[in-house]
């Protein structure tokens, strides 16, 4: 491992000076689930990591009936899951946070830590762009807000800029009559990568018969987490029904763009992308039929 500084800022300002004066050569530190192995497997370099931690701003946990939830970059998973006004508004969510590799990795890693790694098979990330959540960014020219479908930009890596941290994400409320569900396809039983992973959020009508409005992504059959816009949209105003939905898994499979590896064949995941988006639309109908 190459010898690198360590800082733990107060504030976002003082991170952010940090970051600028060191472009390149820092590296931010939340949970440190990803980054921690990187730099020790040389796979990443730094001479500076910057441990964001103890910066009130990204540890803010909080959630709202009117305005949604907002989530620190830094919250870990368990603080997540272990809230009941967010478990209870976001179970979509809850399927992910659950999923990042075991318990106690759980203790320290978060969502922020998951999107920043960029990976195309993160667990969180699907999850998080159908609940339609947004990033605020911090940089040296202030803040600015990112939507998370648009904030990785190829395997490990995203749109930060030099200087640039991610502080928290805005959650929407759910509306009435929605509900979320995620899920992922893997050889083990537990603490394995994603061979496809496929999450849904649905708004049905009042007697809960017709979609009003989905969203639909899915990981690790792309080179980014993949919002499948066209399939979400096939399904506003349609009937809730088997013909309605498979219509969805098609564009869903069209759009997936995997490739073979050790977890599976281009073909193979293709297929899965059909099959999870199914499951994923349905089990979002079943707890907005439940809400």
């Amino acid at each position: 491992m190459h010898a690198f500084d360590f800082a733990n800022p107060q504030s976002v300002p003082d991170a952010v000076g940090l970051l600028q004066k060191h472009g390149d050569r820092a590296r931010v530190l939340a949970g440190g689930t990803d980054v921690i192995v990187q730099l020790r497997e040389g796979r990443r370099s730094a001479d500076l990591v910057v441990d964001i931690k103890e910066i009130p701003d990204v540890n803010v946990l909080s959630y709202s009936a009117t305005t949604g939830a907002k989530i620190g970059a830094a919250v870990p998973c368990y603080r997540i899951y272990g809230n009941e006004e967010i478990a209870g508004a976001y179970p979509g969510i809850m399927d992910a946070a659950s999923l990042v590799g075991g318990i106690a990795v759980q203790g320290r890693a978060s969502l922020g830590g998951n999107l920043c790694n960029a990976s195309p098979a993160a667990d969180t990330i699907p999850t998080m762009i159908v609940h339609s959540a947004v990033c605020t960014v911090a940089g040296p020219s202030g803040t600015r807000q990112v939507a998370v479908e648009d904030f990785c930009t190829g395997p490990g890596r995203n749109v930060l800029e030099s200087g640039e941290f991610l502080v928290a994400f805005d959650i929407p409320a759910p509306s009435a009559n929605s509900g979320g569900f995620y899920l992922r396809f893997i050889p083990r039983n537990e603490m394995d990568i994603a061979v496809v992973g496929a999450g849904a959020y649905v708004v049905l009508n009042a007697d809960k018969s017709k979609f009003e409005s989905a969203r639909i992504a899915v990981g690790a059959v792309a080179p980014t987490p993949l919002f499948v816009r066209e399939a979400g949209e096939a399904l506003a105003g349609q009937a809730v029904s088997d013909a309605s939905i498979e219509r969805a898994c098609e564009l869903a499979r069209a759009a997936a763009s995997p490739i073979d590896d050790m977890r599976g064949t281009a073909d193979y995941r293709k297929h899965l992308t059909g099959v999870l988006t199914k499951r994923a639309i349905q089990g979002a109908v079943q707890r907005a039929k439940e809400s």
